[in-house]
């Protein structure tokens, strides 16, 4: 009887895994937060629209362009009410495109940090597109917006001044870099030779917080008996 109970699972997980991968590999990613943070969908003929429809590989859903892998590569959020952005706006760090015309803006503190791809950017006509005229190829201004095209890369060639010595600069979104130490350099404006001690830190970090640890737990113990 085992045989043939043990013959009829196999025979039922034979059938069931491959049905279960392929709902696995159909399943569509989850939408990100920010693509339903203001309703409707993406403006037709709006820059994020031109851009999505013009490359098969992408699809609009809500307010986004997206990868088929789920990454945001556009966002419309224009016409949404918005007085400042949201702290969830930085999953649409990966952006290529963004709109937020249309919106009462006085000004735009948020910094766009980390959104090193993005290209095109538009604003509404009172807000300057951050970084200002050093960070874009190009910008141009309409009656109602102005758009930021071409977000400039920072170069250590042509503007060395930049980082220190033996540091490259990076990149870190519209008119934001880093300082990078070059192979061969590391710690404080990257003045000392040779890589960093790695394991040596780590070792130090780790005594270190066993000891405080056991610190603390004696401490809490002796009130706990005392108490």
């Amino acid at each position: 009887m085992a045989p043939v109970c043990l013959s009829r699972s196999l025979g039922w997980l034979s059938r069931a895994i491959p049905l279960l991968l392929a709902l696995s590999a159909g399943r569509a990613p989850a939408l990100p937060e920010i693509c339903k943070y203001c309703p409707g969908p993406v403006y037709d003929k709006s820059e994020v629209d031109l851009y999505c429809k013009q490359r098969q590989e992408l699809t609009l859903s809500a307010r986004c362009c997206l990868t088929k892998q789920g990454t945001i590569v556009g966002l419309d959020l224009q016409n949404c009410s918005l007085k400042e952005l949201d702290p969830l706006f930085t999953e649409a760090h990966s952006a290529i495109v963004l709109d937020l015309k249309a919106n009462p803006f006085e000004y735009i503190s948020f910094s766009f940090r980390n959104f090193t791809e993005l290209q095109i950017l538009v604003l509404p006509r009172k807000v300057d597109c951050p970084g200002g005229h050093n960070a874009w190829d190009n910008i141009t201004c309409g009656p109602d917006s102005c758009t930021c095209h071409g977000q400039i890369q920072c170069n250590s060639t042509v503007e060395p001044a930049l980082c220190p010595e033996n540091a490259y600069c990076v990149s870190d979104g519209p008119g934001l870099f880093q300082c990078l130490c070059t192979a061969g350099f590391h710690g404080y404006k990257c003045l000392r030779e040779g890589s960093f001690p790695l394991l040596m830190f780590s070792g130090i970090l780790g005594t270190t917080t066993f000891c405080i640890s056991i610190l603390l737990w004696g401490t809490q113990l002796r009130k706990i008996r005392a108490s």
